[in-house]
């Protein structure tokens, strides 16, 4: 054996190497896929295409990120353009004239009160940042001592450490646990199933739930900078607010001069028949943070949107000097504004927000008529957000919900699993055709479920 050949090996080479085994799939069980792989080649409109050639419905909108639908061109052409204008600018001390385009038009979304947008590539680092400048923001307007944050069981906040941190999935957590953020206590989630289960919309039951953050701050007094949530939590398994919740939650946030941050990577551009959820329940938190939706999934970008008050106190000192130091290499990449410019304009020519509200409905029905199969012990919805709750094998959760989203695949149909939750994201401007045949291969599917 050659000296290259003997470095091959030992890094893990040889004959029993795969052409799969070099890339490391994140959140995938890597070795049941590598097994028998799910491969997709091509994107058009509402479908993707597999490497055998076959047409699979997308019932997930990508990743909960291309929400009008893959392969636009008015979105292609956008990057193309930029592409072979300017393909780089510096964001440190340097600007270029899309991303101050596109912050405004974001301003333009934003709910009263917003003015500014920092941004960053993906959600992950949007929920960085939004604790980030909480903190700054605090410090800034002396108040020090307000390091904690406050997060929610069950909650998904990307998964750099500190928003693993406020984020509250177990599994997700557990690896990294002893590098986590100390600072930081979790409100109970906001789901009750025994009073709860197969709610059409908001739950009926639960706002006191909300309260739990007056027993922190009792805990704590004036050391909390910031609760974060999710309006409607999603990676978790589609968990809708109870009705009333947010509303006491801001309440209570303002009682108390705590900062309130809504994750919106995944609710907002419409996911819930609004530019952002924040609109649609009529509860204005002090920062959003944005990605997937914002590119309609084509290139990576995420954003915090801040209040002004936020961010004048943060312009303070001398003025040559930096007020905030954050920022990434790319943050406010021109191709990526670009590419948010055509989506933006597309969510408004298209009337997208209005065209969701439209279609919720239509929505409920078809998912909450898979209540009746076999395993089935929830359903949920809100907008355009769905799950279906499947009962766990004994000793093995998980197990089932993975074998729904092989067999769906195979069917014809992509649908996401968290564990043994099917989570569906429709397209914006999905036909009611497509709905009923995503939760007909859904029913026929669990209903085959050992």
């Amino acid at each position: 054996m050659d000296d290259g050949a003997a470095s091959h090996a030992a890094r893990g080479g040889g004959q029993n190497r795969s052409r799969l085994d070099a890339y490391w799939m994140p959140f995938t069980a890597n070795r049941h896929f590598k097994q028998k792989p799910r491969m997709v080649v091509a994107a058009e409109a509402h479908h993707y295409r597999t490497d055998d050639g076959r047409r699979v419905l997308d019932g997930f909108s990508g990743l909960w990120t291309t929400g009008l639908g893959h392969g636009r061109r008015e979105i292609i052409d956008a990057i193309t353009r930029q592409l072979s204008e300017l393909d780089y600018a510096p964001a440190f001390q340097i600007g270029h004239p899309k991303v101050f385009e596109l912050a405004e038009k974001l301003i333009d979304f934003a709910p009263p009160g917003f003015g500014q947008v920092f941004f960053t590539n993906s959600g992950s680092e949007a929920v960085e940042s939004a604790l980030k400048i909480a903190l700054a923001f605090q410090r800034a307007r002396g108040q020090p001592q307000r390091t904690r944050f406050i997060g929610r069981e069950r909650g998904y906040h990307g998964v750099n450490l500190g928003g693993l941190s406020v984020g509250g999935i177990a599994s997700n957590r557990a690896q990294f646990a002893p590098a986590l953020l100390g600072n930081v206590a979790h409100l109970p989630a906001a789901y009750d199933r025994a009073r709860n289960a197969f709610s059409r919309g908001l739950p009926a039951h639960g706002a006191e739930l909300a309260d739990a953050l007056e027993m922190q701050v009792r805990l704590h007094g004036p050391t909390i900078a910031a609760v974060i949530v999710e309006p409607v939590a999603g990676s978790t398994g589609v968990l809708p607010p109870p009705k009333g919740y947010l509303e006491r939650l801001r309440a209570i946030c303002d009682a108390h001069d705590i900062l309130l941050i809504f994750d919106e990577v995944i609710t907002g551009f419409g996911r819930v028949g609004a530019p952002f959820a924040a609109q649609r329940f009529g509860v204005i938190p002090d920062m959003i943070t944005i990605a997937k939706g914002l590119t309609n999934g084509m290139i990576p970008m995420g954003a915090v949107l801040s209040k002004t008050e936020i961010y004048e106190a943060c312009m303070a000192g001398p003025s040559h000097m930096v007020e905030l130091f954050h920022g990434y290499t790319y943050s406010g990449h021109p191709v990526a504004a670009a590419a948010a410019l055509a989506a933006l304009d597309l969510y408004r020519t298209e009337d997208v927000f209005t065209g969701v509200r439209a279609l919720e409905n239509v929505f409920q029905e078809a998912i909450h008529a898979c209540r009746e199969a076999k395993h089935v012990v929830d359903v949920r919805n809100f907008g355009l957000m769905g799950a279906i709750e499947l009962q766990s094998r004994p000793g093995a959760p998980g197990e089932r919900g993975l074998e729904a989203h092989v067999r769906c695949f195979e069917a014809g149909l992509m649908v996401r699993n968290g564990m043994d939750t099917l989570q569906f994201a429709p397209f914006l401007n999905a036909s009611a055709d497509e709905l009923s045949e995503t939760f007909a291969i859904v029913r026929r599917v669990i209903d085959d479920l050992d």
